[in-house]
């Protein structure tokens, strides 16, 4: 399992458009993908269990990955939050 601490820089936090972005990514990947925000655990292939975590500016959250792609899973979703300017 590898996993990573993120911060959410954008003002509007994580809405519907950079959720989609995330899941889409995460759905390319075989390995279980989950984001931690405020002690719940939801599938980040999940877009409806991300969007009801409400993740907004300052939000400290967590993505693991666990499986035979992991930390490409994890670098791939670090790039998309930095691309989409969600964290630094």
């Amino acid at each position: 399992m590898v996993e990573k601490q993120f911060i959410v820089t954008d003002e509007q936090g994580i809405h519907a458009r950079p959720a989609s972005i995330l899941v889409s990514t995460a759905t390319k990947f075989k390995s279980d993908i989950n984001l931690v925000y405020n002690e719940k655990n939801v599938n980040l292939k999940s877009i409806l269990g991300v969007m009801s975590l409400g993740i907004g500016l300052g939000g400290e959250f967590k993505i693991s990955a666990t499986g035979i792609d992991e930390q490409d899973a994890l670098n791939e979703l670090e790039e998309a939050l930095k691309n989409g300017g969600l964290t630094n």
